[in-house]
């Protein structure tokens, strides 16, 4: 019989690995992003356009969740996947509040072994320093967020949203689209959004508004799934205009431009906490012209055995790893003031460990399977009396 796993016996051959790139390739930018003040984050996409790797990882996990989810929200089955979906969930928080505190531990570790005290007013640390126990508790409720430590709180909250999303997808991809553009657009005008409780504000990432480039890349997905987007030389012309615009903007600090003319900022800002729609559009063009140009599209259909398609693979995982590879990061600028060139060193090691780390998983998961099948095989067979 031939073999139906790929090179670390646990991947099925037949898996599309284009997801898994591209979700890798957000990754590790979010890994450069988050390291501020070293040379590798000016090369990073977000510094030639309004979108940047938040928007493409949430894209991309919509896209992840319908080949997940998509078809299997079927009468009878509905509960049980709910189920499943909500300790999704519940890891992702869990995951959310273990890197917050680990976070926490870097920055008050690097106070104490460095003397500098001064890192615990970095990065929203500060109310939680000076009200501990009120901070503890908020933590816990989401009710306050350190720098750098939103994506997987708001990620848990879409996820908490996501049967409601697959029922309204059963009735209709129009009703669902109309339903979360709705929540979109009502959120970024009345700035509806989960409030903090140590000081005046709401969540960095409001799942409110992401909630909805979630929902555009799972019916995206479900919609081309087995057929592809197909390409239209317009939509193609439009995509590249913006891009460029976008582009432009940004390289040459064009924010004086008002072209708001009266409209809500969530259609004319460049707000990312309610995502506002100069963002959505950008990641959306981008994300257009990658699923339509056979070069791109090609040339991410990478084998089971690279290193990128390993770092997709093990997304959650990986991307609790870069976090605290990160917030080490930034403890280690502060107290070598800001050095660029020894961030850029750490940051290419970190990148390095990425891979590393997604390997040892791999490697791991091949040994637990391994372990598994031996045990099934090594069950004695009952003959028929």
């Amino acid at each position: 019989m031939a073999d139906r796993h790929g090179p670390t016996g646990v991947v099925p051959r037949q898996r599309d690995t284009r997801l898994d790139v591209f979700r890798a390739l957000a990754l590790l930018t979010i890994f450069v992003n988050h390291v501020p003040g070293q040379y590798l984050e000016h090369l990073t996409h977000k510094n030639f356009g309004f979108s940047d790797s938040a928007e493409a990882f949430v894209l991309i996990s919509g896209m992840s969740v319908a080949l997940a989810y998509g078809a299997r929200f079927a009468v009878g089955e509905r509960l049980a996947l709910t189920l499943r979906i909500l300790r999704r969930a519940l890891t992702l928080y869990i995951a959310h509040i273990m890197t917050s505190i680990i976070t926490f531990a870097i920055f008050a570790g690097g106070a104490l072994w460095f003397a500098r005290p001064d890192l615990l007013s970095e990065i929203n640390l500060r109310a939680v320093v000076d009200r501990t126990d009120e901070g503890v508790v908020s933590m816990v409720l989401l009710g306050h967020q350190f720098g750098y430590n939103n994506i997987l709180s708001m990620y848990a909250v879409v996820f908490l949203m996501l049967p409601g999303f697959l029922w309204l997808y059963r009735q209709s991809a129009r009703l669902l689209l109309a339903v979360s553009g709705t929540i979109w657009l009502c959120a970024g005008i009345w700035r509806i959004a989960p409030s903090n409780f140590l000081d005046d504000g709401y969540w960095f990432l409001n799942p409110l508004s992401w909630q909805f480039l979630f929902v555009i890349g799972f019916v995206g997905m479900m919609r081309a799934k087995g057929k592809g987007i197909p390409r239209h030389p317009l939509l193609t012309a439009l995509a590249v205009a913006y891009l460029t615009v976008s582009m432009l903007w940004v390289v040459l600090s064009w924010w004086f431009i008002d072209f708001s003319y009266g409209l809500p900022a969530v259609l004319t800002g460049f707000d990312k906490t309610f995502l506002s729609a100069t963002r959505l559009l950008h990641v959306l063009a981008g994300a257009y012209l990658m699923a339509t140009i056979p070069a791109l599209t090609g040339w991410a259909a990478l084998p089971l055995s690279h290193p990128l398609v390993a770092v997709g693979r093990h997304s959650l995982a990986v991307f609790i790893f870069g976090t605290i590879l990160a917030m080490a990061g930034q403890v280690l600028m502060f107290v070598t003031g800001k050095n660029p060139l020894l961030g850029t060193l750490y940051v290419l090691l970190g990148i390095a460990l990425h891979f590393a780390y997604a390997r040892y998983l791999d490697w791991q998961a091949a040994v637990i399977a391994n372990a598994k099948r031996q045990g099934l095989e090594a069950l004695p067979v009952k003959s028929d009396p």
